[in-house]
């Protein structure tokens, strides 16, 4: 696959009707009814062979139903898709972002200070370390107590206020990583307009102790910027002087006008750059409250944990390599087993925001329904993306993975030590961490084995509920394994994750880091806002549906409750 293709447009051949993807539907309906039983029984080193080690991360992909020519013919459609050439493109600063004419070059954030990128004859790299060292230099002050506030108190709270990757990447990873914060610092996170989730996060605390970093590249963003004005508002409100706002807030954005207009003074804001998605960008600036959490030192941590697993994607053999797999595992499942969900289950309490991380990354990446040339596509992209930590999810939607009717690939997420090492009271069985990971290690078991009837009768079930407790198994399932959870842990784990959606993007031949299915909502809202602000009724020109509903609001609204 050519570079003239991936930057002017040439059409390539049709998916479906490429010979590698022919030939995966008919193997397809060779293999798809095969039992996870059958092919370990089989091949008695299958989960010995089917599995894969980069960055401090362990997959075991063999509870998949797949041999090893499923595995040829996905490696042949990774190939005749110019997954290669992609790649490549993509590290190089290419316009990868091809409806924007942008790159996405989010690997930039994370390569190591010396290294050198040109893009347009910029060194990239150059400038992302001048940001660090700027961000290292503030969240130091503040973590140290050098910075104060307006009346010389100093800083304990932090609220970052975003929305998408400004809000869901510094929220999870703060969480994922808080076991290394400075606990005398609190943290919130404010994204929802609902002016709920800024009441409720700034209830308790004394403005004169309290930084608002305002994260939003253009600084116009609508959810941001209303409740950016309203920190503001209340933050003058206590502390009587608009100079305040100078000395409690922060702001990381492109927009210097907009900033200044707000009140930010230039030292406080933290730029970044158009090649950087909101989705991508949590080791950007936007991580600037994070940064101050866990400081600069794991920071950098993370971002080596990153940078590893950037290093594994570009380089690794597809056969070996664990974004390629996992990403090619989840066109196996969307496309030739109709699976249009996908379960993250992390082991963890502090990756209990992994899902709904995840679920943006994957979902605003590849739900698109055209190709790179514009033309509608006749095959299913992006699966749906959900879960929960686990053991609580056991009690919850475990049901459904075991017994229902839907296949639901799983990607179990777990850690050989964990954070809290001590033991309960008693015999080493009563280990937390043990109890936790014997949960990991026997639903990924029981999913794919299940419960025959003939097992369930030998225990002595009877006849008539026999039905209601086989288990029919073959339900796959990918492990993912680390030593601890650790700034680089969690950085390389982002990374495969990352990699795996550009991945599955490359495959189905879509734009991968645009988003433009969020803008006619957006739009939208603009016009309804006004009307609903007007103090004369408007005459609305909807559809009967939202014409009938914002009126029976504008009457309610103005009716005492």
């Amino acid at each position: 696959m050519s570079r003239t293709f991936l930057l002017v447009g040439a059409t390539p051949p049709p998916l479906t009707s490429r010979r590698a993807w022919k030939a995966l539907a008919e193997h397809h309906r060779v293999i798809g009814a095969l039992h996870l039983r059958q092919l370990f029984a089989d091949d008695a080193r299958r989960g010995e062979r089917l599995n894969a080690e980069a960055a401090g991360w362990y997959l075991d992909y063999s509870k998949n139903r797949i041999n090893d020519e499923t595995l040829r013919l996905l490696l042949a459609l990774g190939d005749s898709s110019g997954l290669r050439e992609r790649i490549d493109a993509m590290f190089r600063g290419d316009p990868v972002n091809t409806t924007e004419q942008r790159a996405a070059l989010h690997t930039a954030l994370r390569a190591p200070a010396g290294t050198q990128l040109r893009v347009a004859g910029i060194d990239v790299i150059a400038e992302v370390q001048t940001v660090l060292g700027r961000m290292a230099a503030f969240a130091d002050a503040l973590r140290g107590g050098q910075w104060l506030g307006y009346t010389g108190k100093r800083i304990r709270n932090i609220v970052n206020i975003g929305i998408g990757g400004s809000d869901l990447g510094p929220a999870m990873a703060y969480k994922a990583l808080r076991h290394y914060s400075q606990r005398e610092l609190h943290f919130r996170f404010v994204s929802n307009l609902d002016a709920t989730a800024l009441v409720e996060a700034t209830r308790g605390l004394d403005a004169a102790e309290t930084l608002f970093i305002v994260c939003s590249k253009t600084f116009t963003t609508l959810e941001t910027l209303t409740n950016g004005h309203a920190a503001r508002t209340w933050c003058v409100a206590q502390l009587g002087d608009e100079r305040a706002v100078a000395r409690h807030f922060a702001a990381v954005s492109t927009n210097a006008e907009g900033v200044a207009r707000f009140g930010i003074a230039p030292a406080q804001m933290f730029g970044f750059w158009d090649w950087v998605g909101g989705r991508y960008s949590v080791d950007s600036a936007i991580g600037l409250s994070l940064m101050i959490a866990i400081g600069p030192e794991q920071f950098r941590a993370m971002l080596a944990g990153f940078h590893a697993m950037d290093t594994h994607f570009h380089s690794a053999p597809f056969g070996r390599n664990l974004p390629v797999l996992l990403g090619l595992l989840a066109v196996w499942y969307t496309n030739f087993f109709n699976a249009q969900t996908q379960a993250v289950l992390p082991y963890d309490q502090y990756l209990q925001r992994l899902p709904a991380y995840l679920q943006q990354l994957t979902m605003e990446s590849n739900g698109k329904q055209v190709t790179l040339a514009g033309m509608r596509v006749n095959y299913a992209t992006s699966p749906i993306v959900w879960g929960e930590a686990g053991t609580n999810g056991q009690h919850s939607f475990y049901q459904l993975l075991h017994q229902g009717t839907a296949l639901v690939p799983c990607d179990f997420i777990g850690f050989c030590q964990g954070l809290h090492p001590q033991a309960l009271e008693g015999s080493q069985s009563d280990d937390p961490h043990n109890l936790l990971m014997a949960n990991f290690f026997a639903q990924t078991e029981a999913l794919a084995f299940g419960k025959t009837a003939a097992q369930v009768r030998a225990e002595g079930t009877a006849d008539k509920l026999v039905p209601h407790r086989v288990l029919e198994g073959n339900r796959p399932s990918n492990t993912l394994l680390a030593q601890q959870l650790t700034p680089g842990a969690l950085g390389a784990l982002v990374a495969l994750y990352e990699h795996s959606v550009f991945t599955q993007g490359v495959i189905w031949n879509i734009d991968s880091f645009d988003q433009w299915g969020v803008e006619l909502g957006k739009a939208l809202a603009n016009q309804t806002a006004a009307e609903l602000a007007s103090v004369h009724a408007p005459a609305l020109e909807h559809d009967s549906s939202t014409n009938t509903l914002m009126r029976r609001y504008q009457r309610l609204r103005q009716e005492s409750p």
